[in-house]
């Protein structure tokens, strides 16, 4: 059984590698100049990547002993990468006269929360404590570019110059790094298949789902393109850029998913039929909910082929409830496959007509 603080860890780690691949995104789209202190204020950002994902296994590695949190060397990492972010805030602010206070409001925002995330690792807050501080201190950063967006909309400034399409071509490719979670899950499972039962149907279940669900995630994800709609509508653009994050981990942790279902086959474990399935399914109902929910933002209205997505998350309920019942392994992964696949196939059938001529319709209605 998945416990709580196991998934609120899940959590606390994407929230880390998602917010500042985002953040770092969206300062580059107004603000990259691409001489050496931008590159050099990469780099850092770039070991504090490294740093934080060094961190990770002692995180789960409490959570695993029931101790305290250890995110000490997670948070490490996540400050580095989120100072050299107040750095390049500060260019801004000196660069850019006319969007200085938006940049300093940017820069303090990130400052303060930074000082909140070390204190979270340095005290003994336990478990609990850990995981209501960290949720008020994402309230603190995901607040700081809307008061800061809004205040420079406010006084006249207008919001920082990103670039809409860039924008979307960033978040994709996010999604496209995300999915290859899922490709490690899928080697990763069918190593241990392959180890414990040969070339069995198991097996062939478990490479075939797993690359089958990786490229239906893939299809998925790019039916409908973002750019255009934020072009002529940038008010929608914070529902849109943090509804990701929902996105991000679905995929992530589908990958997650496909490497226990090696576990399955491992005595040494004792993971059931249910338990790999839903680490699977959960996931996919999430990513499915997700991007029906991100794509009427962006139509403003229910989207052609929603009933479709709805009838995809039936499905990865579906099967939970077989793996409930005790049906094979293989049959509960392939009713886990058809969630996106039936969306995949509908779409290139026909459903992408009317939902082009939605989308259509949108770019060229004037916005308020």
């Amino acid at each position: 059984m998945v416990r709580a603080p196991a998934v609120g860890g899940f959590a606390f780690a994407m929230g880390a590698i998602i917010w500042a691949w985002i953040n770092y995104s969206w300062f580059a789209s107004a603000f990259d100049t691409d001489d050496w202190a931008f590159r050099v204020m990469t780099m850092v950002q770039m070991t504090g990547v490294i740093i934080l994902a060094i961190g990770i296994p002692p995180m789960f590695a409490s959570i695993d002993a029931g101790a305290s949190l250890d995110t000490g060397v997670l948070v490490a990492g996540y400050v580095v990468m989120r100072l050299a972010m107040v750095g390049q805030w500060l260019r801004a602010a000196a660069g850019d006269p006319t969007h200085r206070r938006i940049a300093l409001t940017y820069a303090l925002f990130i400052g303060i929360a930074q000082f909140g995330w070390v204190l979270t690792a340095i005290l003994p807050l336990g478990v609990l404590g850990t995981l209501i501080a960290a949720a008020l201190l994402w309230v603190l950063e995901l607040s700081g570019p809307y008061i800061a967006e809004r205040r420079g909309v406010a006084r006249g400034e207008g919001m920082t110059p990103w670039h809409p399409h860039h924008i979307a071509e960033r978040y994709s490719l996010l999604a496209i790094i995300a999915l290859g979670e899922t490709v490690l899950g899928t080697l990763s499972a069918a190593q241990a298949v392959s180890a414990t039962q040969g070339w069995s149907l198991d097996a062939v279940a478990v490479i075939g789902a797993g690359v089958a669900l990786t490229f239906a995630l893939w299809w998925t994800y790019f039916l409908l393109p973002s750019g255009p709609v934020l072009e002529v509508a940038r008010d929608r653009a914070f529902p849109w850029g943090y509804g990701h994050y929902f996105v991000f981990a679905a995929i992530a942790a589908v990958g997650a998913g496909l490497h226990v279902l090696g576990y399955v086959f491992d005595d040494h474990y004792h993971v059931t039929t249910l338990t790999a399935i839903s680490s699977i399914a959960v996931p996919v109902i999430v990513y499915l909910a997700a991007l029906l929910i991100i794509h009427a933002l962006l139509l403003h209205g229910w989207p052609h082929g929603g009933a479709v997505k709805l009838t995809g998350v039936a499905l990865a309920v579906l099967s939970i409830v077989a793996a409930a019942a005790g049906l094979p392994l293989w049959l509960c992964l392939l009713i886990v496959l058809a969630a996106p696949v039936s969306l995949v196939v509908a779409y290139e059938v026909g459903m992408w007509r009317p939902l082009t001529e939605q989308l259509d319709r949108v770019v060229s209605t004037p916005q308020p």
